[in-house]
């Protein structure tokens, strides 16, 4: 059964061309005109990707993104029109996968979904890492502590996935990007430290205390048990 991929733009060109390139590469895809329609989509065919324009009028992506996220962690890569880096970085830190920036190739869109859905479906092997008291399950793509299963994007899970298979040795970030996209976009290496903000976060103990990833200033990050 072909994976579906939700697109969600107000530019009708822009959805037409997603549609017509994913549907091309064998995809089934939905498509939502703004923010309120595509978050009704979602929740009625529970898409396993969703393509998500942040400059929406009414409820814009960030909007979307925020409200799918406290709903689940259907893959999200956003689309956006912004060069600023901040606003790309508030989408990743909301819990996007990826961002493309328009204009932008139809076949890097493709490539970008594939790789994000690569990631989220995991190898399904048995592999089970554990470091301390955190555990990583890659048939059941999912991390627990003791008291607690935590729910991860997919990109959030191999950035931890990775850093626990070597607990102490410190990853940059161009080292990270490769392990998780299979390439270092040396534009994108800032928004590893989104994302470890939110392991950060996902993970912090009740007082609030930083355990488990460390940062190594000028050099990357480790984790430690």
């Amino acid at each position: 059964m072909p994976k579906k991929i939700l697109v969600i733009d107000d530019e009708p060109k822009i959805v037409e061309i997603c549609r017509d390139y994913l549907k091309a590469s064998g995809f089934d895809v939905v498509s939502a005109g703004d923010g309120q329609q595509g978050l009704n989509a979602a929740r009625r065919e529970k898409p396993d990707l969703i393509v998500l324009d942040l400059m929406m009028p009414g409820m814009d992506g960030l909007d979307v993104c925020r409200s799918l996220r406290r709903e689940g962690n259907t893959p999200i890569i956003m689309l956006t029109a912004r060069v600023e880096e901040s606003d790309k970085l508030v989408g990743l830190e909301l819990g996007a996968d990826d961002y493309i920036t328009k204009p932008f190739s139809p076949r890097e869109l493709v490539a970008r979904v594939r790789v994000v859905l690569r990631r989220a479906s995991g190898d399904l092997t048995s592999e089970v890492i554990r470091v301390g008291e955190v555990s990583v399950d890659r048939a059941r793509y999912e991390a627990t502590l003791p008291d607690k299963t935590i729910l991860l994007t997919p990109t959030e899970f191999e950035i931890l996935a990775t850093l626990m298979r070597q607990p102490g040795r410190i990853f940059s970030r161009a080292q990270l990007l490769t392990a998780v996209h299979g390439i270092a976009f040396e534009s994108y290496e800032r928004a590893i430290d989104s994302h470890i903000r939110n392991l950060r976060r996902k993970l912090e103990t009740a007082s609030g205390e930083v355990r488990y990833i460390i940062t190594v200033h000028g050099v990357g990050y480790k984790f430690e048990s």
